[in-house]
């Protein structure tokens, strides 16, 4: 497949301190791609300078055909990125909301549409400070497609969410994958990563020490003869939370 996304010898120093060590690697056009990493790891360092929030020391990278440092704004124009709650106008309701943002991009969008593909239709008319975690994670996505971007970009869109909510942002990340956006996640939490994720890339002391699938990094491991201390049962605390209390959002 083509790529969407080439970071060639990415380095990004703040002082003494080295961020993101010399790194390189590719997206390619339709797929999840994950960062992986510990706190601290560089992550989300790449993450923004690949957005163009931020320079780099030096290295490249090319989005779309687009050199990211030079051409920012043009790169800007097919990206999406999941903004952070304190971004949102508080006091606009959703529908408002999504025009401001389109308006930003001179695009016309349909509110109702993008809402009901975030199911938040029976929010409309209510103000951003009403919603809940798992609405403004939702909220933020569709403002993060308003431009009907190549490449949406999530930064632990699941945090601090609860499972109904983490499940239907789980749904929400594969649709938008299956109508051909390219999505690039960072989360913490490995089980995400390995039902959402076509490839992977962990990330230690600002550099890529493992990129392949999931599926390969996990048979690599067992390739050492890695096995773990109890046996993995069929089931986890979660899939119990869930089957009693069900799948539905609780909003």
């Amino acid at each position: 497949m083509a790529s969407i996304i080439e970071v060639k010898d990415l380095v990004k120093r703040y002082g003494d301190f080295t961020a993101v060590a010399g790194i390189s690697f590719s997206v390619e056009k339709g797929e999840t791609f994950g960062i992986l990493g510990p706190n601290g790891a560089g992550k989300t360092t790449t993450l923004e300078i690949i957005e163009g929030l931020k320079r780099p020391t030096s290295g490249t990278v090319i989005l779309d055909g687009k050199n990211v440092d030079k051409e920012t704004d043009a790169v800007k124009e097919v990206i999406g990125v999941q903004l952070q709650a304190s971004t949102f106008f508080e006091n606009l309701n959703l529908v408002e909301l999504i025009d401001t943002f389109a308006s930003l991009y001179g695009r016309k969008v349909d509110p109702m549409q993008l809402l009901h593909e975030v199911e938040l239709t029976d929010k409309a008319k209510s103000q951003a400070k009403e919603l809940s975690g798992g609405q403004r994670q939702r909220l933020s996505i569709a403002i993060g497609l308003v431009n009907d971007p190549k490449v949406l970009f999530l930064d632990e869109p699941t945090t601090g969410l609860d499972p109904q909510a983490r499940r239907h942002l789980w749904d929400l990340i594969r649709a938008i994958k299956k109508r051909g956006t390219t999505v690039v996640i960072t989360t913490h939490y490995m089980d995400e990563a390995e039902i959402l994720c076509d490839r992977v890339a962990i990330m230690d002391g600002g550099k890529i020490i493992e990129l392949s699938t999931p599926k390969k990094l996990i048979e690599k491991l067992l390739a050492t003869g890695f096995s773990k201390p109890v046996m993995q049962q069929q089931a986890n605390l979660e899939d119990v939370f869930l089957n009693l209390t069900g799948h539905a959002l609780r909003e």
